[in-house]
């Protein structure tokens, strides 16, 4: 969803749940040098929010974390947040160029889940139809534009141009895996609120979604299981983990539901992507996020979901200075979105 194209300077902003982060690279080509980057913590929900008074605040902190963090542009490519924005991929029969979007147009009425009118639209052509020869597989995503003026305004009154918005799915999946890989991967990004999950396939995102548990579901089961406070839960969470013979196996225990919720969602994506494409096999999960800290979680999804799991490199095009390698590494989990961002080839 862009709003200018051509070349120019630009960073990449990730507002997300529980932290604001920026990255700014330079350079062309697959790989590009780390110029700048930053991140403030932040606190509720207040990125979530429409309020006034709490957009004015996340404008306040994003206009002070842009400025310590000594960008050179005040070009932006802003991540969208994945429950805002609807994705889905739909048939359509062959037509001409010049003919498709004048027939998608007349397809996405019924698709979308809000008025045509209302919403901003994007979509691609990703290919031949798996069951059908006859047609071809269009990506399609859309948004509220009332969400996108809002978020449009609040960046524009702290003087930022907005050149690009991109769902959070796209920008990780670019920093996650190349275009080249041929293999077909899934990326967990698990959040604070909610874990993003998307299946990328020859550079192409199969299928892209939120699912309604992150983080601080993990937290608050433990503290209710416990009695404890969400302080000490999340102190257990990440220094326990789910290794068995910590804690009596009493950890594991209040973690049970909604692990096999979060689980059980993950495997039933796989499913449906692979009652789509039958032809297709999933080489691997790739993960990111705040659970991939935790004990024994990687190790324990692969057992559940019956497939290789490993921890994704946000920085893995990205060229910096060795001194800065141990914190950068620690920060990966962190950043996928904003990388991916700064890594759009063109803005």
């Amino acid at each position: 969803m862009s709003i200018l194209s051509g070349k120019i300077d630009f960073f990449g902003l990730d507002i997300g749940s529980s932290a604001i982060r920026l990255v700014e690279l330079k350079g062309d080509g697959p790989t590009k040098t780390l110029s700048r980057y930053a991140y403030v913590p932040i606190q509720g929900n207040i990125s979530r929010s429409d309020a006034p008074a709490d957009r004015q605040k996340l404008a306040e902190i994003i206009k002070d974390l842009v400025s310590k963090s000594g960008v050179s542009t005040k070009n932006v490519a802003v991540g969208l947040y994945t429950q805002k924005v609807f994705t889905t991929v739909f048939e359509l029969d062959r037509a001409q160029k010049s003919e498709l979007s004048s027939a998608i147009k007349y397809q996405v009425d019924s698709i979308i889940p809000t008025p045509i009118n209302d919403s901003t639209i994007d979509w691609e052509v990703i290919g031949d139809s798996p069951k059908d020869a006859s047609k071809i597989e269009i990506l399609l995503s859309s948004i509220t534009n009332e969400y996108l003026e809002n978020l449009l305004n609040m960046l524009e009154s702290i003087e930022l141009n907005v050149i690009a918005f991109e769902p959070d799915t796209m920008a990780i999946s670019r920093a996650l895996v190349s275009s080249s890989d041929k293999q077909t991967q899934v990326i967990l990004d698990f959040g604070s609120l909610s874990t993003d999950l998307v299946v990328v396939g020859n550079g192409v995102a199969y299928l892209s979604r939120s699912i309604p548990m992150g983080v601080q579901t993990m937290v608050r089961s433990i503290a209710q299981n416990l009695n404890i406070d969400v302080n000490q839960a999340n102190q257990f969470l990440f220094k326990f983990g789910l290794e068995t013979d910590k804690m009596q196996g009493k950890l594991i225990e209040a973690l049970e539901y909604p692990l096999e919720s979060l689980f059980g969602e993950i495997s039933k994506s796989i499913k449906y992507y692979m009652n789509r494409y039958p032809n297709s096999s999933v080489a691997k999960i790739v993960i990111t996020g705040g659970l991939t800290s935790v004990p024994g979680f990687s190790n324990n999804l692969a057992t559940k979901v019956g497939i290789n799991v490993e921890q994704g490199n946000a920085w893995r095009n990205v060229i910096f200075n060795k001194s800065k390698s141990n914190e950068l590494m620690t920060l990966s989990s962190q950043f996928g979105v904003a990388v991916g961002l700064a890594e759009r080839a063109n803005a």
